[in-house]
């Protein structure tokens, strides 16, 4: 098949569920013998990455318009070749279906009507968009079970569910000199991996930590796409806190593993994104995870994970998860991180997924 994926910032990914998705199932596409074109946005984007195609177009620099503005252009120019179909990424991005002229799936987000970045009329937006989707008659591809439960129930409308992978990572020999050039030890800090936004609570995580009785460092990874009054409360508060290593987005993704593999423990605080593809790599890495007591982190993590609903109830699970129970806790994340979310099981079904889909429209 000639596939064209659209609606995300593209590859090479970060950490972005979407984005981790595109480049994970594009790649193996590739190795299946597809031609696999992403549409990306954004600067020090490549022409090819892992044999997938990359065509990057403009748009602007603005929250509320830039993945629409991009994703139309992007529409446009993909109607001009010749894919046998289309992948469009972000229910944001439904109101656009009408101008795909291709079989097109769409992979729905988690409740992005939620998400504390949207005023009044952004989750309206984006509600409208849930039911445009419901009664597009694509297929749709949700993350989770959860999400496609939601979909079902509120919209009475079936979902193909597909959730991320997860890469399986040990710690290794030469960790600890990528880790002493961050100033870290082995088994020494905590750490959290998340977008700098109110849904994911970095502010909840960063309190419990300060007034729990650990010592050992609490590393934040991450950043914001846009400017906010959440970000400028968040970066003040990490100002005055006494222990807290913030190290903004990394972009090295072999650090990135190496944070993972060696964290004596992984704090997960996001609330409304589905499947998220931090936790899992944490899970796959070993680490031990504490993770926000929700239906998305629950259906991924099970009995392999500690939770919390409150800062006072994060900060007691901090200063109780020590020693070799935290190890064994992890041991049981990457178990579970391999029988459940294995990404060439999750590229199986794509695959399956676009056949059946371009079968139907030449019949």
């Amino acid at each position: 098949m000639k596939i064209a994926m659209i609606g995300t910032r593209g590859v090479p990914a970060a950490y972005g569920g979407f984005e981790t998705a595109v480049d994970e199932v594009g790649t193996r596409l590739v190795e299946r013998g597809h031609d696999v074109t992403v549409y990306c946005r954004g600067p020090k984007r490549v022409g090819e990455h892992n044999g997938i195609r990359c065509i990057t177009l403009p748009a602007p620099p603005i929250k509320s318009l830039e993945t629409l503005a991009h994703t139309a252009l992007s529409i446009l120019h993909a109607r001009r070749q010749a894919f046998d179909v289309v992948v469009l990424f972000n229910v944001g991005n439904a109101p656009l279906l009408a101008l795909v002229k291709h079989p097109v799936v769409l992979h729905v987000d988690g409740l992005e009507w939620k998400r504390g970045k949207w005023g009044r009329v952004g989750r309206a937006y984006y509600q409208i968009c849930e039911r445009v989707a419901a009664a597009s008659g694509h297929d749709l591809i949700a993350d989770a079970e959860g999400i496609a439960t939601y979909y079902e129930t509120r919209y009475n409308v079936r979902s193909n569910v597909i959730a991320y992978g997860a890469p399986v990572r040990l710690p290794a020999a030469d960790d600890t000199r990528a880790l002493g050039s961050l100033g870290l030890d082995p088994d020494g800090y905590l750490l959290m991996v998340a977008r700098l936004e109110p849904e994911n609570n970095v502010h909840l995580v960063v309190d419990a930590y300060e007034r729990s009785s650990r010592r050992m460092p609490l590393v934040v990874v991450g950043d914001a796409p846009y400017r906010s009054w959440y970000l400028d409360d968040l970066r003040r508060a990490l100002a005055g806190t006494s222990n807290v290593r913030q190290l903004g987005r990394v972009d090295d993704q072999q650090l990135l593993d190496v944070l993972y593999a060696n964290a004596r423990t992984y704090v997960h605080g996001h609330t409304v994104g589905g499947t998220n593809p931090s936790l899992l790599r944490a899970m796959g890495a070993g680490a031990p995870v504490i993770a926000f007591d929700g239906v998305f982190n629950r259906e991924v993590c099970g009995d392999a994970a500690l939770y919390f609903s409150s800062a006072a109830e994060l900060c007691q699970v901090l200063d109780e998860s020590m020693g070799t129970v935290s190890r064994e806790r992890g041991a049981a994340a990457r178990s579970r991180a391999v029988e459940r979310y294995d990404w060439d099981a999750v590229t199986a079904k794509y695959e399956a997924l676009l056949f059946r889909c371009t079968d139907r429209n030449v019949t």
